[in-house]
């Protein structure tokens, strides 16, 4: 037998490579050892931007990195969504999507430049709405049921409006006018300021409503709360039952945020965000604020909400084809 012997100096070159080299796994193991970026889809101030800072605030504190939110507005959010599906699948920039930039925009965007299914890990619902339908106080419906049959008896005599076409409030809209086989005229505003003054002046005599803008004004008096779309009733608004109660069995319309990685993102790595994500979202600082605000807040595992974002997508095309609606 022939044995070749390796010089000693050799052999500890070797070990020292080997020493420097990663091991499987060890990139992923030390995650996050950089800032992270928080994409929010839209400009700062709004709930979106709001639930992204919090959760970031905590994801910093765990891990001991920044947390960077970065907000790009545009295009109904899809802006914002498209620089994360392309951008680079290690965890270090994320998305805080929603229900128009990661469900609705499929059927919306003829040229969507992203695939909602395809091209993002989901990580985790944080938060969702339900909107609320509200009238102006002539109108002379003190009830879901009886405005259902106003709306039935004069056929596009009532207009709706909206912060704008193709947002969840438009297309609610559309929503219960195919669910309730109604008539009515929508009028789409640049945002829900416009949309409010006109609804409690009587230029519009309804609206499916952000609960955070018309909670005001429902309290005011300004405004009337006949029902809210989630299947449950908001406990901030517990005496307002849900269009499921009012005669529109498993009528369900959420505006919610979710936390997303690119597509490609190591597995292990989306289960980490994911566990702390939730650990976040459950601290009553985040928790309490939020509900208090009206939204539904709880946690998702990656597969629940890839189930769920599959079951949105589902529900909102024939809603955006049966309306015609398409945004360029």
């Amino acid at each position: 037998m022939i044995r070749f012997l390796i010089p000693r100096r050799v052999v500890l070159a070797l070990a020292s490579v080997a020493l420097l080299l990663p091991a499987p796994g060890h990139a992923q193991a030390t995650y996050p050892n950089k800032p992270i970026r928080i994409v929010v889809p839209f400009a700062p101030g709004g709930s979106t931007d709001l639930l992204a800072r919090r959760v970031g605030d905590k994801l910093a504190a765990a891990w001991g990195q920044p947390v960077v939110v970065d907000n790009r507005p545009g295009a109904g959010g899809t802006i914002g969504a498209d620089f994360v599906a392309k951008s680079a699948p290690d965890g270090y920039t994320l998305l805080v999507g929603v229900t128009g930039s990661n469900a609705i925009a499929q059927a919306l965007y003829p040229k969507l430049p992203y695939d909602v299914m395809k091209d993002f890990a989901p990580v985790s619902m944080i938060a969702s709405a339900p909107l609320v339908l509200a009238v102006n106080p002539d109108v002379a419906a003190k009830t879901a049921t009886e405005f259902l049959a106003l709306a039935k008896s004069k056929p596009g005599a009532l207009s709706y409006g909206s912060a704008g076409n193709g947002t969840s409030m438009h297309l609610t809209g559309e929503m219960y006018k195919q669910a309730a086989d109604v008539s009515m005229v929508h009028v789409p505003y640049r945002g829900s300021a416009g949309m409010l003054t006109d609804l409690m002046s009587g230029q519009i005599q309804v609206t499916f409503g952000d609960v955070l803008v018309l909670l005001p004004q429902i309290e005011a008096g300004k405004i009337r709360a006949l029902a809210v779309t989630s299947k449950a009733r908001l406990p901030i608004l517990r005496d307002v039952p849900t269009l499921n109660e009012s005669g529109l069995e498993g009528f369900e319309a959420l505006s919610w945020q979710g936390v997303f990685a690119p597509a490609g993102t190591p597995p292990e790595l989306v289960e980490k965000l994911s566990a702390e994500v939730n650990r976040a979202m459950q601290s009553p600082d985040i928790k309490d604020y939020f509900a208090a605000r009206g939204f539904i807040v709880d946690g998702t595992t990656p597969e629940a909400f890839k189930t769920f974002i599959a079951s949105e997508v589902k529900k909102w095309t024939p809603i955006v084809k049966g309306a015609g609606v398409q945004a360029d």
